[in-house]
């Protein structure tokens, strides 16, 4: 049996065959380029009822090719389709109903052989790199991985799997594909070399506490520098950029988590009247009292006493049953795979766990909102959202409509780049 698939007549043979199981792991034209910006050079195919997989090629030095539309038919027709990484796996094949195995298992990463290395190094440029690697080297590559992982796929699947195999791939994926538009001198004079006007970001949520890191060729899009002009670099493509920050996102949080009302008024305002203290005051105590521990002067205030209460049954639970399960995603942090623990530390994975889902959530709501829209959601970083903005659209009610749906407070900023102030 061939495992190279390079012709039509095989390829429509695999389609024939109507496999109910099988894996797949896309092989870009370059590991380096951002899969907005990328194509398919390869794709390996592994049934579960066949021994060995199959490489597909699509664009090869060393072969001839099969069409794209094709090997979208056969992963489209498979039953169960599982992938190591589906966020990335959209850009290429937009199977919604792909399964993530990284949504069972710790993600995967499988180093690549001596030739890959070589000839990165040789030409660290070639934006095609992957397909003079040659194709026995993806192919062993890719068979390790399945060897790796394939585990996974007979594991039974945890109760967050639905969250993060569905929601969180897509709330990811719809804002990387957007890209946001650069000034590319300014770019360049912070950042790097770019082609083209529009840079995008890379969201990894397989963190610790799901709480997802931002980074890509070099740029951390999660943190910024908001002092040395690094955000002029970012422009809208279309009228204006406008974001919304979420006022006092973890203690909204801890209010749900505890069930404590605050109202509608400001979170800092009710705890600088209800400890009596100074606004600025307030929101410093607030913060380090959620992160650090309640004081003891506090302890009486009802949300902090409740509080306190919430943390205190959640150590016990963690203790005694061996994990605890946070509301909205389903996520639960096992004792068994967390070290040098504590009460307040596991209350603050919590807080960034139930943080994250409801932001995927928001997320979500706004893709639907922004289907077809010149409007873009461009970057998200924990508490804001960045727009950029098409005025024309009239869309600043409903997109507050949604945020108001999720019980969160926002304040926005404008401006004509990203290095407004206020």
């Amino acid at each position: 049996m061939y495992w190279l698939v390079e012709t039509e007549e095989q390829i429509n043979y695999l389609i024939s065959r109507q496999f109910k199981d099988a894996f797949v792991e896309v092989i870009p034209l370059s590991d380096n380029i951002h899969p907005a910006n990328n194509d398919v050079s390869l794709v390996y195919f592994k049934p579960f009822i066949e021994p060995k997989g199959f490489m597909l090629c699509v664009t090869h030095s060393e072969c001839l090719g099969v069409s794209k539309t094709q090997v979208t038919q056969l992963l489209t027709q498979t039953n169960t389709l599982w992938t190591r990484d589906k966020k990335s796996t959209l850009f290429y094949f937009q199977i919604q109903s792909l399964l993530d195995v990284s949504a069972v298992i710790p993600p995967y990463i499988q180093d690549k052989t001596q030739a890959h290395h070589i000839l990165y190094q040789r030409y660290p440029n070639k934006k095609d790199i992957n397909t003079i690697v040659p194709i026995v080297k993806h192919y062993e590559t890719c068979q390790l991985i399945y060897d790796n992982i394939k585990h996974g796929f007979e594991e039974e699947r945890p109760p967050y799997f639905d969250f993060y195999n569905k929601w969180a791939p897509l709330a990811f994926f719809g804002l990387e594909k957007n890209g946001i538009k650069i000034n590319k001198e300014e770019f360049e004079t912070h950042f790097h070399p770019v082609d083209g006007d529009y840079v995008y970001t890379s969201y990894n949520y397989n963190t610790l506490t799901t709480r997802p890191s931002n980074k890509f060729g070099g740029v951390n899009y999660a943190a910024l520098n908001k002092e040395n002009g690094c955000r002029k670099s970012f422009i809208p493509r279309n009228d204006e950029f406008v974001e919304y920050d979420i006022s006092a996102y973890h203690p909204t949080l801890a209010a749900k988590l505890v069930d404590y009302e605050f109202g509608e008024g400001d979170i800092h305002q009710a705890f600088a009247d209800m400890s009596k203290v100074d606004y600025k005051k307030a929101k410093e105590l607030t913060f380090k009292q959620l992160y650090g521990g309640v004081f003891d002067n506090y302890k009486d205030l009802p949300f902090f006493k409740k509080t306190s209460v919430y943390i205190e049954d959640n150590w016990k639970k963690f203790n005694e049953v061996g994990y605890v399960e946070v509301p909205t995603s389903g996520y639960r942090f096992y004792k068994s795979k967390l070290e040098d623990m504590n009460p307040q530390k596991l209350f603050n994975y919590v807080l960034q766990n139930l943080e994250t889902a409801t932001n995927v959530c928001i997320l979500i709501e706004l893709h639907k909102l922004l289907r077809g829209k010149n409007t873009k959601l461009v970057l998200y970083t924990y508490d804001s959202f960045l727009f950029d903005l098409d005025k024309s659209e009239d869309l600043i009610i409903k997109i507050e409509k949604v945020f108001k749906k999720y019980q969160v407070n926002v304040k926005n900023s404008y401006g004509e780049n990203y290095n407004f102030k206020s």
